[in-house]
């Protein structure tokens, strides 16, 4: 059993006049292979409500917070259907034009609003439902990238597809906001033009989110194009006027976040039209009340540790709910406190109300009295508990599977260990160790191999149980070979300086801490010295590359799967935030780029790659291929012509999995 999503059910019971609502209310639309359904929540089988075709797909479904209209786009543009529940279906409402005939879309995100700043969406139900806004897209300054399927039996329009790839120092789509009634009607659009240099905002590059607040008002992000200001703009929907509710800057960078919330004025009589606010303007991220005109009115919380979201807010009580770190990095747990402090007082300490070492996903109820815990640890796979937000409470548990089941069984004693060392600025680092069995292998020091990320925003060693149960790692320790993983400079979840270390020096401090943290291993008596190899995928297939390079003193082979070779080669949104311009900082991209150390590299190198990858294109190691020739450097090559940026087809995995463990065998 899979769990993949934990929800709760929006319930109006006796207080719904209208039954035809109530009857919206017990739906669920399901989404599948370009189909639309909806299924009564009684269990009953699904009816199919909309359906794709081969020439023109229903993409990115969204139901209207009444549950009695779904928004959608096709050909382009956006449109609704109205449904009367237990009678024939509505209308089907275009509400957007000219897209098509222009190059433009409407309704979708852009590439890389979906794939780096985390917003998936390019429109928005308002809260009555009687408004949606959305974006225009117009891609039309980026030059095509083509990628050819060269595993096809077929030539011409089927085997290849052009993607609007925005490369790092390149031009970037140019995003419009418009706000259009449900009904239809025209578009009223903002006074907002992203991506528009020598547009009257010039420096707002990037529409990074888009809330509604209270009184359909909209409240928009803007980030300049070098990371280091944003803006939080209110508009009226109606005139498309904007008013600046705040700016804020930073000369490392400002990472993106979901915490904004709007407060009700019906209710937050103390802050009427107030709202919440994350900053890392402390080193790290921390909640601020905001009144209504932007001003901060001062901290929520505070201290050496960071929140990762709001989980719930209760303006009626004066409490917040929130997920962060205050229990230590490598975890994650739900913590209250005051949402209306009286700062002339010292802030008091959160609240925590989940129990347990480990990781916790938490839901709260729409009444903010009870919340699901969906909660892991090394030692513990995914249990689901009900609690009660009041003190945190075990109500009942809802899903649990001991691990007296198979196959959990044998991961009891499976569970690697959690460690922490000191480098020799004094950074502390975190660490996780998968021992062999020393009966059967004997007492270290053993082979080792190192398993990479190291990149910005990811955080590779926490106390969950997806720790426990890499099968690649598991694998490898049951073959006598000790598998190490390591956070450095740059990784996740350690505030603003400790990340911010990685700018202007990708290739630089990520090596040089995972070469710390393996001579760390050395001197614990645990790796034995010349078996030491690296795998990494991605980021981590760069950076398993880079220390090959830089240190095969201490590393003998790595496995590169899906390498960023050249920083130039990826997209803006990313390389420009650690890397800046490649105009401006040319010293940073040729010193971040593996081609520029492969003179040294004397292990053995697998490059594994696939060759449809639209994210980190299959020339990256085509160039990096060019490079090793040209240094006369020996290397070793996976190819999957029908693959992207990760294998999935299961017979490529398990194809891939052998390769990898032939090349350790015979190289470490």
């Amino acid at each position: 059993m899979t769990l993949t999503q934990v929800a709760w059910a929006t319930t109006l019971g006796l207080v719904s006049p209208a039954a035809m609502l109530e009857m919206a209310v017990e739906q669920g639309m399901v989404q599948e292979q370009g189909k639309v359904y909806f299924q009564d929540l009684s269990g009953s089988e699904p009816v199919l409500k909309l359906q794709s075709s081969s020439t023109s797909p229903i993409i990115d479904p969204h139901l209207s917070p009444d549950g009695t209209m779904i928004a959608y786009v096709r050909d382009d543009e956006l449109q609704c259907k109205t449904y009367n529940f237990g009678f024939d279906d509505g209308e089907t409402k275009q509400l957007t034009y000219g897209a098509r005939e222009s190059g433009k879309v409407h309704g979708l995100a852009e590439y890389i609003a979906q794939e780096e700043m985390e917003r998936k969406m390019g429109f928005w139900w308002s809260p009555d439902s009687k408004h949606l806004a959305c974006t225009e897209v117009d891609s039309s300054s980026i030059p095509l990238y083509r990628i050819m399927h060269q595993g096809k039996s077929s030539v011409g329009l089927d085997a290849q597809e052009d993607h609007a790839y925005p490369f790092a120092g390149a031009a970037n789509v140019k995003v419009r906001l418009g706000v259009v009634s449900s009904g239809g009607g025209e578009v009223t659009w903002m006074d907002l033009l992203c991506g528009e240099p020598n547009g009257a905002h010039g420096d707002e590059e990037y529409l990074a989110r888009v809330n509604w607040m209270h009184h359909n008002a909209l409240a928009v992000q803007v980030l300049n194009r070098a990371h280091t200001k944003l803006k939080l703009l209110k508009f009226d929907i109606a005139t498309g006027k904007r008013e600046v509710l705040l700016e804020e800057e930073h000369d490392i960078w400002i990472t993106l976040h979901d915490c904004f919330t709007p407060l009700d004025n019906g209710v937050s009589s103390k802050h009427p039209g107030g709202f919440i606010w994350a900053s890392e303007k402390t080193g790290f991220r921390h909640l601020y009340l905001h009144d209504k005109n932007g001003e901060c009115l001062g901290p929520i919380t505070q201290g050496d540790w960071l929140v990762d979201q709001i989980a719930g807010v209760n303006e009626s009580s004066g409490l917040i709910y929130f997920t962060g770190t205050l229990d230590g990095p490598l975890e994650t747990n739900l913590y209250c406190t005051n949402l209306f402090p009286d700062w002339s007082l010292p802030l008091q300490a959160p609240n925590r109300l989940t129990r347990g070492t480990g990781r916790h996903s938490v839901i709260l109820d729409h009444q903010l009295l009870r919340f699901i815990d969906v909660y892991d640890s090394v030692k513990s796979p995914p249990v689901i508990l009900l609690c009660s937000l009041l003190d945190g409470s075990v109500i009942m548990p809802l899903y649990e599977q001991p691990l007296t089941v198979q196959p959990l069984k044998k991961f009891q004693q499976l569970s690697p260990e959690m460690v922490q060392f000191t480098g020799k600025d004094g950074t502390s680092f975190y660490g996780t160790l998968y021992l062999p069995d020393e009966k059967k292998y004997g007492p270290p020091p053993y082979k080792t191999l190192v398993n990479v990320y190291g990149g910005p925003s990811v955080q590779l060693v926490s106390d969950s149980w997806i720790s426990t149960v890499d099968m690649r790692a598991q694998y490898l320790r049951s073959k006598g070979i000790l598998v190490w993983k390591m956070d450095n400079r740059g990784s996740a979840r350690r505030g603003l300086h400790f990340e911010g270390q990685l700018k202007y020096n990708i290739g630089r401090v990520d090596a040089e801490d995972q070469l710390a943290g393996t001579e760390w291993l050395i001197k614990q008596g645990l790796a034995k010295p010349g078996h030491i190899g690296l795998y990494g995928w991605s980021y981590g297939g760069f950076l398993s590359a880079m220390c090959l390079s830089r240190f095969s003193d201490t590393f003998c082979c790595a496995v590169s799967g899906a390498p960023v070779t050249a920083w130039d080669g990826y997209d803006t949104f990313y390389t420009e935030k650690y890397l800046g311009l490649p105009s401006e900082h040319s010293d940073a991209y040729e010193y971040g780029s593996i081609m520029h150390h492969v003179k040294n590299l004397r292990g053995k190198l697998l490059l594994i790659h696939g060759m449809i990858d639209e994210n980190v294109h299959f020339r990256h190691t085509a160039r990096l291929i060019n490079s090793l020739m040209a240094e006369r450097k020996s290397y070793e090559i996976l190819l999957f012509p029908d693959e992207r940026h990760m294998p999935r087809q299961l017979d490529d995995r398990i194809y891939m999995e052998e390769r990898i463990w032939d090349f350790v065998e015979r190289s470490l």
